[in-house]
Order: C-alpha cells, then sequence, then structure tokens
C-alpha cells in the first residue's frame, strides 16, 4: 500500500481493530493524524474495513489470530521490514457464565479467556516489539477489574483474573525494559456499552475512547509503565 502523509508522520500497529473499542481507537488516531495498520481475525468484512474505504492510504489491514502462534510468526515475517511510532493489543472476553465462580469454571473456558485476554497479547508483544521504534509506546487493554487492590466486592472472577495476570506478565516485560526509555502502558478503558460489557454500562465508546486516546499519546512522553483509566488517573495494581 502507498501511505499519503499525514500530519503527524506517525503510525500505530493495533491487534484487534475489527469492531468496538478496537476499531473506535482506530477512527480516533487517524482524527490524530496517524496512520493505522489493524489487525482483525479471519476474512469476512467488518467494521475496519470500512474505516480504510473511507481514508485512502492511511489504513492496512492484516489477519491475526492472537491465539493462533503460527498466525503470529506469519505477521511478524510480513512485518519484517516495517516500524511503528506505537503497538498496541486490544484483546478481551469472558466466560459465558461471568458469574461463576473460579471453582465453576470449566478448564476449557478457563484455558480459552486466559489465553486470549493474558497470554495473547503477551505473545503478541513479544513477537512484535522489534517492530517498534525505541522510545515508542507498547501498550494493552486490560481494566480497571484487573486490579487486586481496587477488587473488593468479587464477582466476574475468571476476567478479574486473566486481566490481574496481564498486568503482572506487563510488569515483567517491563522489568525486562528497565533503562531503556520505552514507554508502555496498561489501559483501563472503564465499563463501556459493548458486547462485552453489555448493555447497562455506564459509558459509551463514545465517552471513553477519544479521552483513552489523548492518555496514550501524553504517555508517549513518559518512559516506564503505567496502569492508567481512559481519565488518565493512575489505577492500583
Amino acid at each position: 500500500m502507498n501511505h499519503l502523509p499525514t500530519e503527524s508522520g506517525r503510525s500505530i500497529l493495533l491487534v484487534g481493530a475489527s469492531r468496538g473499542l478496537g476499531h473506535a481507537m482506530a477512527a480516533e488516531f487517524l482524527k490524530k493524524g496517524w496512520s493505522v495498520l489493524g489487525t482483525v481475525r479471519g476474512s469476512n468484512r467488518t467494521e475496519l474495513h470500512d474505516l480504510a474505504d473511507a481514508h485512502p492510504g492511511r489504513v492496512e489491514i492484516d489477519s491475526l489470530d492472537i491465539c493462533a502462534p503460527d498466525q503470529l510468526t506469519a505477521l511478524r515475517d510480513r512485518l519484517a521490514d516495517r516500524t511503528f511510532d506505537m503497538l498496541f493489543v486490544n484483546a478481551g472476553t469472558a466466560n459465558r457464565d461471568p458469574s461463576q465462580t473460579i471453582g465453576e469454571v470449566s478448564t476449557d473456558e478457563f484455558i480459552n479467556v486466559m489465553t486470549t485476554n493474558a497470554l495473547g497479547p503477551m505473545r503478541v508483544i513479544e513477537g512484535l516489539e522489534r517492530n517498534v521504534t525505541a522510545t515508542g509506546l507498547i501498550g494493552v487493554m486490560s481494566s480497571g477489574q484487573g486490579s487486586v487492590a481496587n477488587n473488593l466486592s468479587g464477582q466476574r472472577e475468571l476476567y478479574r483474573g486473566s486481566k490481574a495476570a496481564l498486568n503482572m506478565f506487563m510488569r515483567s516485560f517491563a522489568a525486562r525494559q528497565a533503562g531503556t526509555g520505552r514507554p508502555l502502558a496498561v489501559m483501563a478503558p472503564g465499563w463501556i456499552r459493548t458486547a462485552l460489557g453489555g448493555a447497562d454500562a455506564p459509558l459509551s465508546i463514545e465517552d471513553s475512547i477519544p479521552k483513552l486516546v489523548d492518555v496514550l499519546l501524553a504517555k508517549l512522553d513518559r518512559p516506564g509503565l503505567e496502569y492508567l483509566d481512559y481519565q488518565g488517573r493512575t489505577v492500583p495494581w
């Protein structure tokens, strides 16, 4: 694809951009003058394809299932000569009955949620960190429910545990990045009305994502790892 010049000249590799929060992030980065390479699962047409049609030359689409290591290897090979100013991994799923206690969750659902929410995103980061500029940002979409300190009510136990695991893995990754000057972000977007968040959530995508993108852009100038919400407030680990 021929890349058109953009106002910022910056680019983001956005993993999980087909719909929902990822698609909204792609649209917001375009508004900020960035170019976007977004990944989708499978070959079906998505909302990201509509966004690409509306912004010729500024949106690229590639395929990736973060739970499929062979697909990650193939993507890494395709992007071998590319660099980006930001890598952000947006991934999230829950078990069919989020009210289950952890002792009630089936082994298959445990593996699926933990792989999608924690292992998969970290594999992507480990596999694609070389494609991010030396001072570029690497971030993941976590959740406020991943905060161990803030868990005073329980509920959604498997989802909470998977996001807490993601946070811990990011802290381990950050420890290996110490002294590099790289900004790292674990983001809590708030409880949003999406397929995952449900109809009763208090926030719309429009309430959260523009602010979340602003937080990420500000974070570019701050090295190290931070756990932040969509308003830029620090979330306790």
